[in-house]
């Protein structure tokens, strides 16, 4: 009887992974919302004051060519959600599901998001924020795509208060009393991070995967007092901004304001990291902190960026496929598995988030992602796998594609309007892409061109007129 137990118990370890006595990470993923590169102090910022961010970039790995799915919210979180780039992706625009309701375009029931791949191998799952991705009626609620708890705006035009009447718990409307849409008491920013908090205390006795996706610094600016007042009177001239023109609330000081949003949201990182370190959980712990896409354009944010300088020298801002409005922010931490310190220049996007979260979790992969795993790169392992090329489309200003190459990058503008120009830029040289230089290597234009044709799948919800250069 001995030697038989003895032999099941040996039988056992050889049929279990190495690692399957060994929990797995818990996953925390925060995604700033019209958050640019360089109004992080880590990344060059010298105004806004974000030290919680900063140190969580000094304890791991910096990423400096990190680009977002697409240039506006919801069709950049379905790029990180399902790991599929605009050319494949459901959602590749902003735009209302049902006219005078709530609601963007839903993804489908058949797209696999990363958070029902993680639930598979047994993780508790949370959401915090805004999703945009379909409302609770719909094929894309969180709800029927791997979450057990969403707490905040599903649809994001009703984000654009951060004092709203009302959000959400898992489709139930929550009010919010102390508020009228304007002004008040409950900030959801605080609210996000409290809910956060409370999840990481609930949820260690089994790994967990939260998804932070922040409203912050979104316009409307808006921010409690005590924030405001680290800013206000402190960055030279800060004249009235009117936003109603966009829809927006004014601001009497917006660069104040704008600032002290970002520094609000990093004390919630702060805090979110000291909770992990103290429930002892903060070496197995993963958590990566981006941004949807770039900085807002001067019109939407009362001039951020000539302030802060947000997109530094890239070109363009939100809603353009030059770099000023795809380049985002990546941190990713976890003490003992990444080296800290460490900076990589190695180009990937959101379609990347998805397969290397699997790989930390050992979760299946699905077939027909654009996605790569950049697991490797964390961890110092001998070989990780590089893109060929990285796609974008974008229906919306007008109609843009957008495909890097090595140091090619190939835009288009203005598809809408027929326009069959391919600008080239090489990026190892003009980063800023300033010089376009189609002209002088018609046989790289060629090679890009056929991307920009054959990883674009028509879609009848999102359509983009493309045109063959042959033709």
């Amino acid at each position: 009887m001995f030697r038989f137990v003895a032999c099941l118990v040996a039988l056992a370890a050889i049929a279990l992974p190495a690692h399957a006595e060994e929990k797995l990470p818990n996953i925390v993923l925060i995604v700033a919302d019209d958050l640019g590169c360089f109004e992080l102090g880590c990344y060059g910022q010298t105004k806004i004051k974000t030290p919680n961010i900063d140190k969580l970039a000094e304890g791991g790995m910096k990423f400096t060519r990190f680009y977002s799915g697409c240039p506006v919210c919801a069709p950049s979180r379905c790029a990180i959600m399902t790991g599929k780039h605009m050319g494949h992706a459901t959602v590749r625009n902003n735009m209302q599901f049902k006219k005078g309701e709530e609601g963007q375009f839903p993804i489908r029931a058949e797209d696999v998001t990363v958070t029902e791949l993680l639930k598979e191998k047994g993780y508790a799952t949370g959401a915090m924020g805004k999703w945009g991705l379909g409302n609770w009626d719909t094929t894309g609620t969180p709800l029927k795509h791997g979450f057990d708890l969403f707490y905040g705006y599903n649809c994001q035009g009703h984000a654009h208060s951060h004092y709203p009447k009302y959000i959400y718990r898992n489709g139930e409307k929550i009010d919010l009393k102390e508020n009228d849409g304007k002004t008040g008491k409950q900030y959801t920013q605080a609210m996000f991070e409290a809910e956060a908090l409370d999840f990481i205390e609930k949820q260690q006795a089994k790994p967990f995967f939260l998804y932070l996706p922040f409203t912050v610094p979104h316009v409307a600016l808006q921010v409690p007092e005590d924030s405001l007042a680290e800013y206000k009177g402190k960055l030279g001239e800060d004249p009235p901004y009117d936003g109603k023109k966009l829809g927006y609330l004014p601001h009497e000081t917006p660069r104040a304001a704008y600032a002290a949003m970002v520094t609000r949201m990093d004390r919630s990182v702060g805090r979110i990291l000291g909770k992990l370190k103290a429930a002892g959980l903060e070496k197995n712990t993963l958590v990566l902190f981006t941004s949807d896409n770039g900085p807002t354009m001067p019109s939407g944010g009362a001039g951020v960026d000539d302030t802060f300088n947000s997109a530094g020298k890239l070109r363009g801002r939100k809603g353009s496929i030059y770099e000023g409005g795809i380049r985002v922010p990546l941190i990713v931490s976890m003490p003992g598995t990444i080296k800290p310190g460490t900076v990589c220049d190695t180009p990937f996007y959101f379609p990347d988030v998805l397969p290397t979260l699997c790989a930390f979790a050992d979760a299946k992969v699905p077939d027909g992602i654009d996605g790569i795993s950049f697991r490797p790169v964390l961890v110092n392992a001998a070989k990780q796998r590089t893109h060929d090329f990285l796609y974008w489309e974008f229906p919306g200003y007008g109609g843009q594609q957008a495909v890097i190459a090595g140091e090619w990058k190939a835009v288009r503008q203005n598809l809408v309007k027929g326009v069959v120009k391919t600008e080239l830029y090489n990026l190892a040289k003009d980063e800023s892409e300033k010089e376009d230089v189609s002209a002088k290597n018609p046989d790289v234009v060629a090679r890009l061109e056929k991307l920009l044709k054959d990883q674009h799948v028509p879609s009848k919800d999102f359509p983009l007129q493309t045109i063959d250069p042959k033709k």
